[in-house]
Formats: structure tokens, sequence, C-alpha cells
């Protein structure tokens, strides 16, 4: 089993900055994708960044140029740095992996963090 255990949320002024951590843990052999997910009330969880074991990255039109992601490979945990924060990035922010639990097989599981909560005010 694999844990993703998110820590950094709170609450900043519009504007602010943030920094959150989601590190997993368990029985991980590799890990290929690590992303950040969003869930406002009474929204659809969305895709706010994501990165690959490669390296590459993505990032949702609404935080371009003011997020970043990055991820400490022999940590297993994955960052998101958020600048210029703006009331509509409050949400719920989730962490989520897919890993390869052992060598003899590339079936990849996915994984959910339990979630930590940003709130921008105005």
């Amino acid at each position: 089993q694999v844990q993703l255990v998110e820590s950094g949320g709170g609450l900043v002024q519009a504007g602010g900055s943030l920094r959150l951590s989601c590190a997993a843990s368990g029985r991980i052999f590799s890990i290929n994708a690590m992303d950040w997910y969003r869930q406002a009330p009474g929204q659809q969880r969305e895709l706010v960044a994501a990165t690959t074991g490669g390296g590459s990255t993505n990032y949702a039109d609404s935080v371009k140029g003011r997020f970043t992601i990055s991820r400490d490979n022999a940590k297993n945990t994955v960052y998101l740095q958020m600048n210029s924060l703006k009331p509509e990035d409050t949400a719920v922010y989730y962490c989520y992996a897919t890993v390869r639990t052992s060598s003899g097989s590339n079936i990849q599981y996915q994984y959910w963090g339990q979630g930590t909560q940003v709130t921008v005010s105005s």
C-alpha cells in the first residue's frame, strides 16, 4: 500500500504565496506521474499541474506563470510553489500519483492524498 501525505496549505491574502508538499511512502518501486489537482466548493476536481518521472511538466492555463511544480525523486516528494495567489485559487488541493509497487510488474496503481485546504482572501 502507498500513502500520499500533503502539507503546506493555509490561509493567505491575495498576492501571497504558499508551498505545498506531498510525500509518498509505502511499497514503492517507482513513481511516474505526480500531479496536483484542486476542487473548489460546487466544482469538479481539476488538474492544476502535472509532472512525470522523466521531468516533463504541464500546467492549467489558469495557473501558468504563477505556479511551479517540482519533485524530488529521492524523497518521493512533489511540491507546488504557488505565487501571486488569487481568491479563485481557493480550493482543496489534492496530490495524485501513479506508482509501480514491484519490479516484477508494470502495473501502475493510482493513489490520492487526503487533500489540503488553500484559502486566499481578497
